[in-house]
């Protein structure tokens, strides 16, 4: 049995906001839509699978387990859907919240009579009417009904589908399962109303039997005229609570607005020179696009996609982030005195930001779930691997030939740093960079990208002795590591958008590389990743780098023939034991690793 880790148990403990709330309301409801959906879609066998199946539903929903969760879930979706109208402040929806906002707003209204006549007329006179009523009432006595009935399925429904899209959007999975969500969007209601159009057309034959039609509406099923009514003045008080809530809602923005204008404004800016001043409570989000400046977002400001970050510009007073604000930027490992959401800052002073996701990478940087799109400084090992001679390699043959042998090399060694424990990171023409210590402490990044130096060269003679007779000569490389702290963040534009370590240490490996042609070897290693990793250098030529932009030089370690040089230092690494594994305390401490 697998135990929750502790800081899961930590988030299950926390009590839920009103997204959360939100969230588990619409969820009820929407399993409450589908299963009347395919208690519908019965219809197509008959009425009688239709009543049967009914049975469940009932037993399922007009329970004290079932009624609490449904009438719990209905106002708090109502209550919380007001809410939410009330706090968004800018009306810069997009067509998808347009469309989702509508038809929330239309369900009430729609579902006053449904809500009265069954739930209501069972609750309070005990009317427990099935699909034979129901459907009489729609079919026969008050087809307008049937159409108001039928409209509610449709708009409860996709209302639904569009709430269950904005939340699994947010899911690295969801574009694999758009296809199969999309088609049981599609089928379950079309198969419903057919469902309702073959049991309405046998409820019309059977109406045609005076006993049939009696005992269908008999006063025990569908109750007297006072309760009839009763019932319809229940609904009429429902649709006007509906409509005065939404009358509170308008007047709440509209003084709300006027208390916003006497408290001033503030003033946000951007890096490219422009500025929006906007009322004290607006977010940035909102200063964005009302000023007509393209900013990333898709969970419409609800703290939930984290691509609206940005980073604030010097120290002004910010306000401290809510609970769900924390969380992302928790995600994010993001300090909150420098990286903020935009939708949730309301900042009560000027303040300047600068967003830090491209305002059209958003289904990118989503679907990849980023957890290293914030910037941030760490330790890692650097492996630059390159192909000599890939020029004149070219000139004589067909550049398909060419592309192939490039393709090989890039394979080779790419897989020996994967196997290392790295991640190749780039690729340019026929260089590869590499990247060790994302997910490791700084010696096992050492090690990793000390062991890759053997995997590469041995992979790389494999690949000779496969090509030896298109390639007499060989391919020819060069290899140069370095380690230190580097800034390991994304770079590019839009939707091409890529994760790597910029700074002092991959120029370093990449010097490291070109050095080997001087010195006729096939790696130079620095003595600094040595040291940190524990791995001896018994054996490897030592040599003092003097590198361009460098004004102290570089002590490094000359490997002739990798393949057998990196495995011997890593054995001898082995025969150290523990202290190999830990160094000790003088090594961690050593100026010249630090300074790196």
């Amino acid at each position: 049995m697998r135990v929750p880790s502790p800081a899961r148990l930590v988030a299950w403990s926390r009590p839920l906001g009103p997204r959360q709330v939100r969230l588990v309301s619409g969820l009820v409801l929407f399993t409450y839509v589908t299963l009347h959906l395919t208690n519908h879609a019965l219809g197509n066998i008959s009425l009688e699978a239709m009543e049967r199946a009914l049975l469940v539903q009932k037993f399922i929903w007009q329970g004290w387990i079932g009624s609490v969760a449904l009438y719990a879930a209905l106002a708090a979706h109502f209550v919380l859907g007001l809410h939410a109208l009330y706090e968004r402040r800018r009306l810069h929806w997009t067509p998808a919240e347009v469309t989702q906002l509508l038809l929330g707003l239309a369900v009430p209204p729609l579902l006053a009579n449904h809500l009265a006549v069954t739930r209501v007329a069972f609750t309070a006179f005990g009317l427990n009417k099935g699909y034979a009523q129901e459907l009489y009432s729609f079919w026969i006595a008050s087809p307008t009904l049937g159409w108001v009935q039928l409209t509610l399925l449709v708009v409860a429904w996709l209302h639904g589908c569009l709430g269950i899209m904005f939340w699994l959007r947010l899911k690295p999975w969801f574009p694999q399962l758009r296809p199969v969500l999309l088609a049981i969007a599609v089928l379950l209601p079309v198969l419903a109303l057919l469902g309702y159009l073959q049991a309405g057309r046998t409820v019309v034959a059977l109406a045609q039997d005076p006993v049939w039609r009696a005992a269908a509406i008999a006063v025990e099923k569908t109750g007297t005229a006072q309760q009839v009514r009763w019932l319809a003045d229940l609904r009429n008080g429902f649709l006007l609570f509906v409509v005065g809530a939404l009358a509170l809602i308008v007047l709440a923005r509209l003084a709300r607005s006027a208390l916003d204008r006497r408290r001033g404004r503030v003033c946000v800016s951007y890096p490219d020179g422009r500025r929006q001043f906007v009322p004290r409570g607006f977010s940035v989000l909102e200063a964005s696009l009302l000023a007509g400046i393209p900013h990333a977002a898709l969970c419409g400001g609800r703290a939930r996609c984290s691509l609206c970050r940005v980073r604030v510009l010097g120290t002004p007073e910010l306000p401290p982030p809510e609970e769900a604000e924390r969380r992302v930027l928790a995600r994010l490992q993001a300090d909150p005195a420098q990286v903020r959401l935009a939708c949730q800052l309301h900042p009560t002073r000027d303040i300047a930001v600068l967003p830090l996701v491209p305002p059209d990478a958003q289904l990118a940087f989503l679907h990849r779930r980023q957890e290293r799109a914030v910037a941030r400084e760490q330790f890692v090992a650097i492996l630059v691997a390159d192909m000599r001679g890939s020029t004149q390699l070219a000139a004589g043959r067909l550049p398909y030939d060419s592309v192939f042998i490039l393709g090989r090399f890039v394979s080779a060694v790419s897989a020996g740093t994967v196997e290392a424990g790295g991640v190749p990171n780039q690729f340019l023409g026929d260089s590869v960079l590499a990247i060790f210590g994302l997910n490791c402490d700084p010696p096992t990044a050492c090690r990793q990208a000390f062991a890759a130096v053997g995997l590469v060269a041995r992979n790389v003679r494999q690949l000779n002795a496969a090509l030896a007779d298109e390639l007499p000569e060989g391919i020819a490389f060069g290899i140069g590591v370095h380690c230190g702290n580097a800034v390991v963040g994304e770079i590019g534009f839009r939707d091409h958008v890529v994760s790597t370590a910029l700074g002092d240490v991959p120029n370093v490996a990449s010097r490291l590389e070109n050095l080997t042609r001087e010195l006729g070897c096939e790696a130079v290693v620095s003595e600094d990743l040595l040291r940190l990793g524990g791995i001896r250098g018994d054996g490897l030529a030592p040599h003092l780098a003097r590198l361009r932009g460098r004004d102290e030089p570089v002590a490094v370690r000359l490997l002739r023939d990798p393949a057998q040089e990196a495995p011997v230092a890593l054995r001898d690494t082995a025969a150290l034991g523990d202290a190999a594994t830990q160094p000790d305390a003088a090594t961690m401490r050593d100026p010249k690793v630090s300074r790196v």
